[in-house]
C-alpha cells in the first residue's frame, strides 16, 4: 500500500495556475513551479493556427507581419479573447505534463486558477470552460488576492488582521482577511500596463518619440523606482521621431522614468487608502503590527515599500519571491481542501 501511495503521489500533478495578463505561473503539485511565461499568444490570422505561445510570442511583438498577430488574450486579468486563451492554457498544461517526460501519461489534473475578486460570474465561467477544454478533471476558481496570502504564508484563518496588496500586470489587488475569507476587498484595473502606458505616454509627450509597450516594460523593469534613488541611472531606448517618421535614440533617466509611473501609482496608493479606511478599527490595530504585505511584479518596482511605508504609515514588507506568491497559494490550497471548498461557497453565495 505505501509503494501504491507513493506512485499515486508521483502520478498526482495537479496545478496551481497564476492566469496573469502579463505572466502565467504554473505550479505542480510536489514539484514546485513548472511553467514561468509571458502571457502571449502569436496566430496565423488566416489559418488562426497557434504559431508561439510565451516568451518565444512575446519576442514577436510588434515584429510580425501582416498576417501574424502577437496578442495578450487576457485584459485586466479576465479573458478578452476566449479561443485564445484556451489554446494558450492547454499549451502551459501541455508543458507541465512534459516536466515528467513521454515515458507514461499522466491522468488529467485538478486545477485551482487565481482570478481578480472583480472579475463577473460571465468571466469566471469562461476561466472554468477554458481550463476544462484544455485538459483539465475539475477547475476551482479562487481570488488572487487570497491566492497571494495564503501563498505569502500569511495567518489568513486566525483571527487576527492580515493584508495583501497584490500589483500585477492588468490589476492591483488589495484585500484584508480574518478568520479565512476576506473583510475588505478592493481591485483596481491600474497595475503594470498602465504604467508601462505612461511611460510610453510621457516620451510621446516630451520628445515627440513614439515607443513601443514592450520597450517601456524593459524600462519600468530597469530603471522604474517609486523613491528617488542613491544613485540615479540612465537607459537609451529607441523608438519612431513623430515628426520625421525615422527612427530616433532616447536616453531616458530614471528621474523620468519615476515621474512617468508615479501617476499609476499615486491612483493604487488611494485605492490602498480607501481600502485601509473601510478595515474595522480591531483589524486595523493587527495592522500596524503584522503591516501591508506586497506581492506581484510591482513589488519589484524600487522604492516602492518605502513610498507606502510613508504614505500609509504601516509597516510595508515585500514578501519571498513575490512574482510567483499567487501561484504557490493555489497548489497549497490543493493540500486543504476544507480551506478550498468555503472559499468556493463564500464566492458561489457572493456572485
Amino acid at each position: 500500500m505505501k509503494i501504491f501511495d507513493s506512485i499515486w503521489e508521483l502520478l498526482t500533478y495537479d496545478l496551481g495556475i497564476d492566469l496573469g495578463t502579463a505572466n502565467t505561473l504554473v505550479y505542480m503539485r510536489n514539484h514546485g513551479i513548472v511553467v514561468s511565461e509571458p502571457s502571449v499568444v502569436a496566430i496565423d490570422k488566416r489559418t488562426k493556427t497557434v504559431l508561439a505561445v510565451g516568451k518565444e510570442a512575446r519576442q514577436m511583438i510588434g515584429r510580425t507581419p501582416a498576417n501574424i498577430a502577437a496578442v495578450r488574450p487576457l485584459k485586466d486579468g479576465v479573458i478578452s479573447d476566449f479561443d485564445t486563451t484556451q489554446a494558450m492554457i492547454h499549451h502551459f498544461i501541455h508543458r507541465a505534463h512534459s516536466y515528467f517526460g513521454n515515458s507514461f501519461k499522466l491522468p488529467r489534473p485538478r486545477v485551482i486558477v487565481g482570478v481578480p475578486s472583480s472579475v463577473t460570474e460571465v468571466e469566471r465561467q469562461a476561466v472554468i470552460d477554458a481550463v476544462k477544454t484544455a485538459g483539465a478533471r475539475e477547475v476551482f476558481i479562487v481570488e488572487e488576492s487570497m491566492a497571494a496570502a495564503i501563498g505569502a504564508g500569511l495567518p489568513v484563518e486566525d483571527a487576527s488582521g492580515s493584508m495583501i496588496v497584490d500589483v500585477g500586470g492588468g490589476t492591483s489587488d488589495i484585500a484584508v482577511f480574518s478568520l479565512g475569507d476576506i473583510v475588505v476587498d478592493n481591485t483596481l484595473r491600474i497595475a503594470g500596463d498602465e504604467m508601462d502606458q505612461d511611460i510610453v505616454n510621457y516620451v510621446r509627450e516630451k520628445y515627440n518619440v513614439l515607443i513601443g509597450e514592450r520597450s517601456a516594460e524593459d524600462v519600468k523593469i530597469a530603471i522604474g523606482s517609486a523613491m528617488p534613488l542613491k544613485k540615479e541611472t540612465k537607459m537609451s531606448v529607441q523608438g519612431r521621431d513623430l515628426l520625421t517618421g525615422l527612427p530616433k535614440t532616447v536616453e531616458l533617466s530614471s528621474v523620468e522614468v519615476r515621474e512617468a509611473i508615479m501617476t499609476s501609482i499615486y491612483q493604487i496608493t488611494e485605492a490602498v487608502k480607501d481600502a485601509i479606511e473601510d478595515t474595522p478599527p480591531e483589524l486595523l490595530k493587527d495592522l500596524l503590527t503584522s503591516g501591508l504585505h506586497l506581492t506581484g511584479g510591482g513589488a519589484l518596482i524600487k522604492g516602492l515599500d518605502t513610498f507606502w511605508a510613508e504614505e500609509l504609515n504601516l509597516p510595508v514588507k515585500i514578501v519571498d519571491d513575490p512574482l510567483s506568491a499567487v501561484a504557490r497559494g493555489t497548489a497549497l490550497m490543493l493540500d486543504h481542501i476544507e480551506l478550498l471548498e468555503r472559499i468556493q461557497r463564500s464566492w458561489n453565495e457572493l456572485v
